[in-house]
This record gives structure tokens, C-alpha cells and sequence, in this order.
């Protein structure tokens, strides 16, 4: 049978089985749309956690960005584990207590205004539809190489998927389709692995593979070292950026995470409070079990790579063009993979042409880098590079394309949920019917996906570089007014919407300045450029100075204006320490 045909039967029997649950468990009611009638089991909510989560950013392009990166891009597994623990300890039971549908709704009631709701609404939106904009291009670039269309045919493709059952489904849906997705996508993911790491270090395990012996008695992670600085490369294993901004991205990957709406809302689906933390850890357990797994994926990965490129090592003769291997064939199709015959060799010359050692150490004396590896390909690749069996490189595409879809229903939720419920029923009609609500509801998640897919046709950078924008973003705005909310009864509803306003602006402003996307596309180079970031804040670690500035604009603003009502304060403590053990468990 061939790799199209398998391709086709695994996505095709994947989605089937999304679509036939997505219709058993169709939402009927507001309170299935939007919480799927808070009667999820914390395991299953766990499950459907991860699934949520590990979006195409994880799946799809985070090994990319460690295995071209290697130590440096360590912050996203730190970041987007330990975020979960933060929302476990400090947020989820407490939002779940309260007991409302939606972030917005939290906030708008916390701190008695109608414009905090509002402004949360419009932060929620900018920050879903970013987030959304990196699983887009994951759907585009999945479909487009095991489908065999180009990058924009894929997006559109994936657009029609999610639309169908992201709109009819709700939360109820979208939870128990995420289960199945997660169980696609954590055996894509780990069976492959599997696959490599007995080939290269001869064990089964890659989180001990990463650490093991390749054929010639070499520790794997040496041998990278050895051979990507030979290329000219910097070592894999060394930080090659600066520590000031690892830490701040790191934190703004933790914060981000856990003021990710979509994330949030999940925690209202449980019986009880103490559920919602059990579903916090068994979230967390379920994304360890990929993410124990990637460091090891991205860095075999770029050895597989590399020794493709120079079969006989790296200072030997490149492999000659006429002469790649089918991998580089497919993907060149969908013009994620180029290659360009600068010095008319025939010759692949893969190296970091900013090192004129490497460029001189190389035979035919190459004239710049005639490779160009979309980093989001790497995964996908990666068992076609190891020459896996064909039903391996089949669950890979199912996997990745379950991984993207499975964010963008919780995302489209999200906002389909703010839309509706916080902004047409709380602030525009506050006496519409539920039937109305969940007709604009489902219309919200149907624009949404349009323009979702029009800007995933130009994203602003790789996906999982485009979600690090949205965790900025939601560092900057949502995660410190969640944090005031429950644990200060001194923000007023001024501070709160200015503090949100001053974080998000100042973030938003920050990046395209510096990332050059729609407003100022002759500065894209100062993203790499830091002696011209602020204080040397590189872009993507800005989230954590907004969300500071949003802390300080709040604590400020709420001592010049007026106290906080006493039915607010009583409102927070029932909330943080309510009367009774009972209370806080069995509500």
C-alpha cells in the first residue's frame, strides 16, 4: 500500500471517529457549550487537558526549535510545565469555586464593572486568536505534506475539520474529542521516538536514548556537539542566548500558561473544586509523558539530519542534490524544504554561513547556506529521515494534525464563549434567549476560524514562536487581574482595567515594534538584533515586564482611587478561604 494511501486512512479514520463523537456529545444546552454541564471526570478532564494543551506548537514545532537550538529553547518545556503548577496551586480551584462560565465573567463580577468584563473580553480575543494563528499553520503545514497540497489548501482543509466539530460540539464535544486526540497524538509522538532511539543509542526509552552511546561508542549529545560545530553551528548543549532573557521567557511562558483562557475554562467542567486541582495534576502527568520525550526527538532529529546531508561526515563531500533522498522530495513539494545551488556543485552545502571557518573547512568552497529546513517540519519529518515503516509516518500525520486541532477547538471555544456570553448576553442583551446565545456563540467560532485562517496564511513567525506571543500576551493581561482578584481585596475595578489595558499595550506595542508584523515589516531583523531591544528584552520574553507593569499600574491606580466595596471583600474571601472544609471541596 502506498505512504499516500496510508496517510489518508489514518487522518481519514481519525477524523471520523472526532466527527462521531463530536455528534453523540453535541451541545444542547448554554451550560453543555460552555462547561459541558460541569460533569467531567478529573481524569478525563486531565486527558482532555493535555490535549488542549499540547497544541501544534508542542507537538509539531517545539522539538524543531530545540533540535536547531538545542539547550537554549529549553524555557519552553520549563515555562509550559511549570505553569501548570501555578495554575494548580493558585488559580484553577479557586476560579472553579466561584463557579461562573468564563474568565470575563470572573472578572467582570470580582471587580464590580461592566468595562473590566469588557476589557477582559477584548484581551481574551487577542490573545485566542494569536494563540489559534500557531495551530493554523501547524494544520497547513501537516496537511500539506501527508495530503500532498500545498501549504494554503491544508489550512483551508483544517478550517472545514474544526469548524464542524468545534462549532456543533461546544465543551461537552470538544472534551471528549480531545481525549481521543490525545491518545492519537501521545502515540505519534512516543512510537517513533521509540523507533530512533533504538536505532541510534539501541534503547527503547528516548529520555535515557538522549543520554546513551551512538554506534561508535560516542555520547549521543557529544556527538552533536562535535558535529553541528564542525558546520560551524554553536554547540547544541551550550545557552546561546542570554540568561536575563531565558529567565524572563521562561517566566512568561509559566505566567502565560497559566492565564491561558482556554486553559482556564477546561476547570470549570468538574463536579467540585478539589476535582479541579486533580485535573491540574493529572494534566500535568499527561503532558510529562510527551514532553519527556522531546528534548530527545528534536536532538535526534537534527543528527538524522546532518547525516543526511553529509553521509560520510561532515567534512566529507556534501551528498550530491540528484542524489536526496525521498524525504527531501516530499517536502520540497511543499516548499517548507528549499534548496539553492549557490556555487554551482551540485552539492547540497548545509552550514552556518555567518562562520567563515565553517564556510572555509567545506569542499567546493561554498558561497552561503544552500539549505533552507523549515523548523515546524522537523517532527513530521523525522521518521521519514529514519526510514521508519510507512504506518509510522502515517500515525505521525494524524498526530500532528490531532495536536493542532485539538488547541484550536478549546481556543474557538474560548472565544465563541466571551463573545456570547460575556459580551452580547452580559453587555449588549442581557435578556436573550439560551437558543440565541448559542446560535451567536456558534457564529463567533465560524468568524474566528475565518480570520484565524486568513492571518495563518501570513503567520508571524514559527508556530510555536507565534503561541510564545500569545503566552506574552497573556502573562501581560489576564494571569495578574486573576491573581488581584482572589488574593487582594485592595484592587478597585480602576485598577484592574487599567492595570489589564497598560500590560496589553505596552506588550502588544513592544512586539510588533520589534517582530515588524503588519504595521513596520522593514524592522523583521531587529528580532535578532538585541542591542536594539529595551533594555535588551528580547520580544518573546516581554510578556513578563507586562505583566509586572500590570501589577504595579494596578496596586497604583487602586490606592489613588476609591476602596473596594465590602460585599467584594467578603465576595473574595468566600472565594480564597471559604467557611468550612466542605465548602471548599463539594461545591
Amino acid at each position: 500500500m502506498s505512504q499516500y494511501a496510508l496517510n489518508l486512512i489514518f487522518i481519514g479514520g481519525s477524523f471520523l471517529l472526532y466527527v462521531i463523537i463530536a455528534w453523540v456529545s453535541r451541545a444542547g444546552s448554554t451550560s453543555e457549550f460552555y462547561a459541558a454541564n460541569r460533569g467531567v471526570h478529573p481524569v478525563v478532564n486531565g486527558m482532555a487537558t493535555a490535549a488542549d494543551w499540547m497544541s501544534a506548537a508542542s507537538f509539531i514545532s517545539m522539538a524543531g526549535l530545540i533540535a536547531f537550538t538545542g539547550y537554549g529553547n529549553s524555557s519552553f518545556l520549563m515555562g509550559w510545565t511549570g505553569g501548570y503548577v501555578l495554575l494548580a496551586m493558585l488559580l484553577a480551584p479557586y476560579l472553579r469555586k466561584f463557579g461562573k462560565f468564563t474568565v470575563p465573567e470572573f472578572i467582570g463580577d470580582r471587580f464590580y464593572s461592566r468595562t473590566a468584563r469588557l476589557v477582559a473580553v477584548f484581551c481574551l480575543i487577542v490573545i485566542s486568536l494569536t494563540y489559534v494563528i500557531g495551530q493554523m499553520t501547524g494544520v497547513g503545514v501537516a496537511f500539506s505534506r501527508f495530503l500532498e497540497v500545498d501549504n494554503a489548501t491544508g489550512l483551508f482543509i483544517g478550517a472545514a475539520i474544526v469548524f464542524f466539530y468545534a462549532v456543533f460540539g461546544g465543551m461537552k464535544g470538544i472534551t471528549y474529542t480531545q481525549v481521543a486526540q490525545y491518545v492519537v497524538l501521545i502515540f505519534a509522538y512516543t512510537v517513533p521516538a521509540i523507533f530512533i532511539s533504538l536505532q541510534l543509542t539501541g534503547n527503547p526509552l528516548p529520555p535515557l536514548g538522549l543520554f546513551g552511546e551512538v554506534s561508535d561508542g560516542t555520547p549521543l549529545l557529544v556527538k552533536l556537539d562535535q558535529v553541528v560545530t564542525d558546520l560551524g553551528f554553536a554547540e547544541y548543549t551550550s545557552l546561546n542566548s542570554s540568561m536575563f532573557n531565558m529567565v524572563l521567557f521562561t517566566l512568561a511562558l509559566m505566567i502565560g500558561t497559566a492565564g491561558l483562557p482556554h486553559v482556564i475554562i477546561r476547570f470549570f467542567t468538574v463536579p467540585r473544586v478539589r476535582d479541579a486541582r486533580y485535573s491540574a495534576g493529572w494534566a500535568l502527568v499527561f503532558i510529562a509523558l510527551l514532553y519527556l520525550v522531546a528534548p530527545a526527538v528534536g536532538a535526534m532529529a537534527r543528527l538524522n539530519l546532518i547525516d543526511t546531508v553529509y553521509p560520510n561526515g561532515t567534512q566529507a563531500e556534501a551528498l550530491e542534490y540528484e542524489e536526496r533522498p525521498q524525504w527531501m522530495k516530499n517536502w520540497e513539494v511543499t516548499g517548507l524544504l528549499k534548496f539553492e545551488d549557490k556555487n554551482g556543485d551540485g552539492r547540497i552545502n548545509y552550514y552556518n554561513d555567518a562562520n567563515e571557518e565553517a564556510a572555509a573547512a567545506l569542499a567546493g568552497s561554498p558561497q552561503g547556506n544552500e539549505l533552507d529546513v523549515n523548523r515546524d517540519i522537523l517532527v513530521l519529518a523525522n521518521p521519514e529521515i529514519a526510514q521508519l515503516p510507512s504506518w509510522v509516518i502515517a500515525l505521525v500525520a494524524a498526530g500532528g494534525i490531532a495536536a493542532a486541532l485539538s488547541t484550536a477547538a478549546g481556543l474557538l471555544l474560548a472565544i465563541a464563549s466571551a463573545v456570547s456570553h460575556d459580551l452580547i448576553k452580559g453587555a449588549i442583551n442581557p435578556t436573550i434567549s439560551e437558543r440565541a446565545e448559542l446560535m451567536w456563540a456558534r457564529i463567533a467560532m465560524a468568524v474566528t476560524i475565518g480570520v484565524a485562517t486568513y492571518l495563518g496564511l501570513n503567520p508571524p513567525g514559527f508556530a510555536a514562536q507565534t503561541v510564545a506571543l500569545a503566552f506574552g500576551l497573556a502573562a501581560a493581561s489576564i494571569f495578574p487581574v486573576l491573581m488581584m482578584g482572589i488574593f487582594s481585596k485592595t484592587v478597585n475595578r480602576t485598577g484592574a482595567v487599567a492595570g489589564m489595558l497598560a500590560g496589553l499595550f505596552f506588550t502588544v506595542i513592544y512586539i510588533f515594534i520589534y517582530k515588524g508584523w503588519f504595521f513596520i515589516p522593514d524592522t523583521n531583523q531587529l528580532a535578532d538584533v538585541p542591542e536594539n531591544w529595551f533594555f535588551g528584552v528580547a520580544p518573546t520574553s516581554v510578556g513578563a515586564v507586562g505583566a509586572l507593569l500590570n501589577f504595579l499600574v494596578a496596586i497604583v491606580v487602586s490606592k489613588m482611587t476609591g476602596d473596594v466595596p465590602a460585599h467584594i471583600k467578603e465576595l473574595v474571601e468566600s472565594v480564597r478561604t471559604p467557611r468550612g472544609a466542605s465548602a471548599a471541596t463539594d461545591h
